[in-house]
C-alpha cells in the first residue's frame, strides 16, 4: 500500500478522513513509529486524541500498530494536544496526538513527540517511506493501559499561576477540545467565566475553531460588547493556540502578546534569548531589547522553533499563528491554555487590564495574505525572488525564510508555505502611507516572477 505523498507536511501528518487517512494508515504509522521508537531506547508511547469525530477509530488503529511494534503504549483518551505534549514531558518521552488541529472537520492527522524532541522534516519522510515499504519491524511484549492525565495538568497549572486578583472573562472554545478542560482550569486560578461553545462537537456548529481568523472572533466580540467582562479568551480545535481580545473587540495578535510574555519572562531570565517567527512585527525585537533580552528571528514553524530553542536554552519562543512557547516555569510546548493563564496573571497585576494591551506598541498592517501556487512552485519561486530582489540601504535584506525586508519604517515578508502550496505574505508600516509603499514594492517585485498571482486572505 503506498500512502498519499501530500499527507506527510513539515510539521505533521494532515490530510482528509477517509480519501488520505484512514484506520489502514494510522495503523502503518503506528508500526513505522514503534520501529524508529525503539531504534532510540523508547519502549513507552503515549496516545491522545482531540474531539474530531473520526478520532476515536484512528488513535485505536494507531495503538494497535504501536502494540504490534512491542510499544507499551499509554492511552490517554481524548484531550488537547498540549496535554499529549505534558504526557510525553510527565509519564514518558514519545507521544503521538490525532488531531486535525483548526483544518476543516473532516481532515484529521497526526502530531509526533520522539525522545522529547517533535519530530519534523526528514524524520517524517523516513516513516512515509517505512510505512510504503512497510520495512517496519515488529516484536512481542507491546501492550496498550489508560491513565489520566487531566488532574495532574490541571494541577501543574494550577499550582504555578498566581492572579493578584480576580479577572472576569469570556471564553470560546469554539467546541474544539479545550472546552472540555479550559473554562474549570480558568476558574480554578480565580476567574469569573463566561462560557462559549464549550461542548466538544466534531462538528463545529458554531464556528470554525481558529481564532488567528477574525470571523470566528466575531462572537466573542459580540459577547464582550454586550457584558462586561474585560477580557476575551479563544482556542483553537486542539487546544495549542490562544486568541485574545479586549473588552472593546481589538484582537491582541500573538506577536503583541510576546511583548507582555518576554517582559514578565526575562524579569526573572535577564539576557535570555527570544525567539520569534518572520511573520512578527517589527516592534517585538525592541520590546524584547529594552526588557533587557536578546531577539532572535527565526523561521516559522512549530518544530522548528522549539527545536532552536532547545539548542539555546531559550525561556520563551512564540510565532504570529499563535503557538508560544515558555520554557521558564513550563515545559518549553505550545499550550494555548497555560499562555492564557500566564497572560492573565501579567494583566491581573495591572487595575486596568484593556490599557496595558492597548499600550503595546502597534502598526499598520496587512492579515496573512497567500498566493496560491502549484506543487512545488511555491519554494522556486521563493528562490527567484531571492535573486532577483536588489533594495537600496536602507533596506535590510533577511532570507532565513523566505524574503524579508526590513525598513525603518515597516516590512515585507514573502516566503513558501512549508504545509500547503502557497506563497505566505505579510506586510508592515509604522504609517499607512508606510504600510501602502511597502506593499506595492513587494508585489511589483512578486509579479515579476509570478505575473498572474493572485492574492488570497490566509485561510488557516
Amino acid at each position: 500500500m503506498q500512502f498519499s505523498a501530500s499527507i506527510f507536511k513539515a510539521y505533521d501528518i494532515r490530510g482528509v478522513v477517509p480519501l488520505t487517512i484512514d484506520e489502514a494508515m494510522a495503523e502503518a504509522l503506528g508500526r513505522a513509529f514503534g520501529t524508529v521508537a525503539r531504534s532510540e531506547g523508547e519502549y513507552t508511547v503515549a496516545v491522545g486524541r482531540d474531539g474530531r469525530l473520526t478520532g476515536a477509530v484512528l488513535s485505536a488503529a494507531l495503538m494497535r500498530g504501536l502494540v504490534a511494534a512491542g510499544i507499551e503504549v499509554i492511552d490517554i483518551g481524548m484531550v488537547t494536544t498540549p496535554m499529549l505534549y505534558f504526557a510525553a514531558s510527565t509519564l514518558c518521552r514519545s507521544g503521538i496526538q490525532v488531531t486535525g488541529s483548526h483544518n476543516p472537520k473532516d481532515h484529521n492527522g497526526f502530531k509526533m513527540v520522539l525522545a522529547g524532541r517533535a519530530i519534523y522534516g526528514e524524520e517524517i519522510q523516513a516513516l512515509r517511506r517505512m510505512m510504503n515499504s512497510k520495512s517496519w519491524s515488529l516484536e512481542a511484549g507491546g501492550q496498550r493501559r489508560e491513565a489520566d492525565v487531566q488532574e495532574a495538568y490541571r494541577a501543574r497549572i494550577i499550582g504555578d499561576i498566581k492572579l493578584a486578583r480576580p479577572l472576569k472573562i469570556v471564553v470560546d472554545c469554539g467546541n474544539g477540545i479545550a472546552g472540555a478542560s479550559a473554562p474549570a482550569i480558568l476558574r480554578a486560578i480565580g476567574c469569573e467565566v463566561t462560557e462559549m461553545y464549550s461542548e466538544v462537537d466534531g462538528n463545529f456548529p458554531n464556528h470554525h475553531p481558529d481564532p488567528s481568523k477574525p470571523e470566528n472572533l466575531r462572537d466573542l466580540i459580540a459577547a464582550l460588547q454586550a457584558g462586561d467582562a474585560e477580557l476575551g479568551l479563544a482556542f483553537d480545535g486542539d487546544g495549542d493556540r490562544l486568541g485574545i481580545v479586549t473588552s472593546a473587540g481589538v484582537n491582541i495578535y500573538p506577536d503583541r502578546q510576546m511583548m507582555l510574555f518576554a517582559q514578565d519572562v526575562l524579569s526573572r531570565v535577564p539576557g535570555g534569548t527570544i525567539l520569534y517567527d518572520v511573520k512578527c512585527t517589527q516592534r517585538l525585537a525592541p520590546a524584547i531589547e529594552a526588557a533587557g533580552g536578546k531577539a532572535l528571528m527565526y523561521k516559522t514553524g512549530h518544530s522548528l522553533i522549539k527545536a532552536r530553542m532547545k539548542e539555546l536554552d531559550s525561556p520563551l519562543g512564540g510565532e504570529m499563528s499563535g503557538h508560544i512557547f515558555f520554557k521558564e516555569r513550563w515545559y518549553g510546548f505550545d499550550d494555548g491554555t497555560y499562555a492564557g493563564c500566564r497572560l492573565l496573571e501579567i494583566l491581573s497585576r495591572s487595575p486596568d487590564a484593556n490599557a496595558v494591551l492597548n499600550a503595546l506598541p502597534t502598526s499598520f498592517s496587512t492579515p496573512e495574505l497567500n498566493v496560491k501556487c502549484a506543487e512545488g512552485e511555491a519554494h522556486m519561486l521563493v528562490d527567484r525572488l531571492l535573486a532577483a530582489a536588489t533594495f537600496a540601504e536602507p533596506a535590510v535584506i533577511n532570507s532565513i525564510d523566505g524574503l524579508r525586508i526590513d525598513w525603518p519604517d515597516g516590512f515585507g515578508l514573502i516566503r513558501a508555505s512549508n504545509t500547503t502550496p502557497v506563497l505566505v505574505m505579510r506586510f508592515e508600516g509604522h504609517t499607512e502611507a508606510a504600510l501602502h509603499r511597502i506593499e506595492t514594492e513587494m508585489l511589483a517585485l512578486l509579479r515579476t516572477v509570478k505575473p498572474g498571482a493572485k492574492i488570497d486572505q490566509a485561510a488557516h
